[in-house]
């Protein structure tokens, strides 16, 4: 299968272009983790001692963007209290939905602020530790006359049942999606983190709850043309925290030695420096 291949994140990345917007859907109720978070949005839940955000932004901030912005939902004051203005190098913007748009629909009220013509979109209760550089590249290596609706980051899975499967052809472009629990055996899922283009996003309509997994992705899979194109990042650590059994993997996936042990460091430096400016303030 034709594809460049990915570096993890304890390699040198292929650097996000500086004009690239960044988005993090970070809505989420987190309504299977109640039990484990009661009191905070799913995307500050706390992972090896730091919110599971704060990895997703070093990981931003590593790969060479310069602005993101987080499309926040349930208790989206809680989220721009703990992030604020700046996180390390990256400038920060907020996007909050006034009642659950889902997300494909909290992407498009951002879409004002998403001012590239690809964007890079994350889910914000997983971590995909793969080159986010060598995704955009391979997105726009296939634009032609006309960009690819989006490129989607797949990651192997000993079992898929939980995710549902991705299916695409050898070129990447994708066929077809199965169901959760359908997807026996082995397969590639999707890790969460998308190049998107911008002009996709703007026909979405506005102001309606809609899911970019499950309406938006079948439907651009489905168009002639233009076409969702899947990009293997094998070998890429993955973690999701969407159920207590994967929020208790996690805490051993981002601790030192873990598959996702090197994104901790620089997720606390960004840390310690925003505590520091902190401090200064007062």
């Amino acid at each position: 299968m034709q594809s460049p291949p990915p570096a993890q994140d304890g390699g040198p990345p292929r650097r996000g272009p500086p004009d690239t917007t960044a988005a993090i859907l970070a809505g989420g109720k987190g309504t299977r983790l109640r039990e484990a978070v009661p009191d905070r949005p799913k995307a500050l839940a706390e992972v090896a001692g730091r919110p599971l955000l704060a990895y997703l932004l070093a990981q931003l901030e590593r790969h060479g963007f310069a602005r993101v912005v987080l499309c926040t939902g349930h208790m989206g004051e809680r989220v721009r209290e703990a992030v604020g203005p700046k996180f390390g190098r990256l400038a920060i913007a907020y996007s909050q939905e006034p009642a659950p748009l889902g997300t494909g629909g909290a992407l498009r009220l951002a879409l004002a602020m998403l001012d590239s013509p690809d964007v890079l979109v994350m889910n914000g209760d997983s971590y995909c530790g793969a080159d986010l550089g060598a995704l955009l590249a391979f997105h726009a290596a296939g634009s032609g006359t006309r960009p690819r609706a989006g490129s989607l980051t797949v990651v192997r899975a000993a079992d898929a049942r939980r995710y549902g499967c991705v299916r695409f052809g050898p070129d990447g472009r994708v066929t077809a999606f199965e169901e959760k629990d359908r997807a026996a055996g082995a397969g590639w899922i999707n890790a969460g983190v998308y190049a998107l283009a911008r002009d996709a996003i703007a026909e979405v309509p506005a102001g309606r709850a809609i899911s970019l997994e499950k309406e938006l992705f079948p439907q651009w899979a489905g168009r002639a043309g233009r076409g969702l194109y899947a990009w293997p990042a094998a070998g890429a650590p993955f973690i999701d925290i969407g159920c207590p059994e994967s929020y208790k993997d996690a805490q051993a996936f981002f601790a030192p030695g873990g598959p996702g042990g090197q994104a901790g460091p620089a997720a606390r430096r960004a840390l310690d420096r925003r505590g520091r400016r902190e401090r200064r303030g007062k």
